[in-house]
């Protein structure tokens, strides 16, 4: 099931990506517009879920494929290293909520964290492939087109991954019920689970059983 889901979010991210940058005028008066804005940005949080879920070994028994399918996710969602994502990811369930953990940021202040989150996550190389893409998708799209639905989208869905998969978890205060992983967890809401982080909002349980894979760990809850 895991290499089921890992090719639909994958597929649907560039259909949905490819159908907007070749086929939409954007206008930003119209509202299906931003529910497209919306939707590609949802999809581009579940390429990073699938991307976090092969670093963990839970999309495919096979580890060719499994690393196969974290390598085009963490590529399509902004050109990331997935080896880097790799040794950062295990170093911040090591070290969670702590000043080893590459994650996390002692000031706790929202706009600071992400923005050390952020330059930690940005090499110079992913910039690089970032910026030839843009240059190559100007050949085939308008570049309003690209900045909306292709950058934009990107953008919006390392916030959210921010805010709903590591801030919200991991911030202080670190209370009792969160250790020893110092992530707590939302209160039981499947739907809106689903909607902000893929169920990553479970955060507690996650870090109890990371080879529990997105879409089995509302069963943990």
């Amino acid at each position: 099931m895991g290499i089921f889901f890992a090719l639909i979010i994958i597929l649907s991210w560039i259909s949905h990506c490819a159908y907007m940058l070749l086929l939409l005028e954007w206008n930003s008066s119209s509202i299906g517009m931003w529910f497209h804005v919306a939707l590609q940005t949802y999809l581009s949080v579940g390429l990073f879920i699938t991307a976090h879920d092969a670093m963990h070994g839970t999309v495919s028994s096979n580890k060719a494929i499994n690393n196969l399918i974290g390598w085009v996710s963490c590529f399509l969602f902004a050109g990331m290293n997935y080896k880097r994502l790799i040794t950062n990811h295990m170093a911040h369930h090591t070290y969670p909520g702590t000043e080893k953990d590459p994650d996390y940021d002692m000031s706790q202040n929202y706009v600071v964290w992400f923005l050390r989150f952020m330059i930690h996550y940005t090499t110079i190389s992913q910039l690089i492939v970032m910026g030839a893409l843009f240059n190559l998708l100007k050949f085939i799209a308008p570049e309003i087109n690209i900045w909306i639905f292709w950058v934009v989208p990107s953008m919006l869905g390392a916030l959210q991954l921010f805010t709903f998969g590591t801030y919200i978890p991991h911030r202080t205060p670190h209370t009792h019920d969160m250790q020893p992983h110092n992530a707590r967890t939302i209160k039981k809401n499947h739907l809106y689970a689903m909607l902000t982080c893929y169920f990553f909002g479970y955060h507690h349980e996650h870090h109890a059983s990371p080879r529990t894979p997105w879409w089995k760990l509302y069963t943990m809850k």
